[in-house]
């Protein structure tokens, strides 16, 4: 395994993340992630396979690249008021996100490319970032709230457990009613 070099902001390096990425995204829709190669990523992204060897090290390092990239939330959560509201949407949204198919397939690519736990702490620290700015939104409300990390502990990794282990009961009232347990220890 190369360890992945370190990116510069924008110029030719971030073009050809985005273009190998975008190929992957493509062609994974088009065909499935089990057909893919690092020859057809490369001709669709318009680089040589050696690229994207030097830069990820094999397929599984790209998909775990790409995965860790579509587990990232693209908005903040949202702002209903109290933080009981933002924390319930929070977490049914997240729930619904790490269970659906494509979830679980992006989870299973972060993890498996993945044999120093960068990606895993990346993701981890996605749901961090979240939780931080419903707190934060909270405090200036002057609710009382716990903290980030007892939500990580009585929030995601129920969540992340079932949807890896236990795929049974993953509804929103489930989201819930971790949240329930979770406001109870403020």
């Amino acid at each position: 395994m190369s360890p992945r070099p370190m990116v510069r902001p924008g110029g030719r390096s971030a073009r050809v993340q985005e273009s190998v990425h975008a190929a992957i995204r493509e062609l994974v829709g088009e065909m499935g992630r089990d057909a893919l190669t690092v020859p057809m990523v490369a001709t669709r992204a318009g680089v040589t396979p050696s690229t994207i060897y030097r830069r990820w090290g094999d397929l599984q390092e790209l998909l775990s690249d790409v995965a860790v990239e579509r587990l990232c939330p693209e908005t903040e959560p949202a702002d209903l008021g109290s933080l009981r509201a933002d924390l319930d949407a929070w977490a049914e949204q997240f729930l619904d996100e790490m269970a659906s198919q494509a979830g679980r397939a992006y989870i299973r690519d972060a993890l498996l490319g993945d044999p120093d736990g960068t990606n895993a702490g990346r993701c981890s620290a996605y749901a961090a970032e979240q939780l931080d700015a419903v707190l934060s939104r909270a405090g200036r409300r002057g609710e009382p709230a716990p903290g980030t990390e007892l939500l990580i502990d009585r929030v995601v990794a129920p969540i992340m457990y079932r949807v890896l282990f236990r795929p049974d009961r993953l509804d929103p009232a489930y989201a819930r009613e971790l949240v329930t347990h979770a406001l109870s220890a403020v």
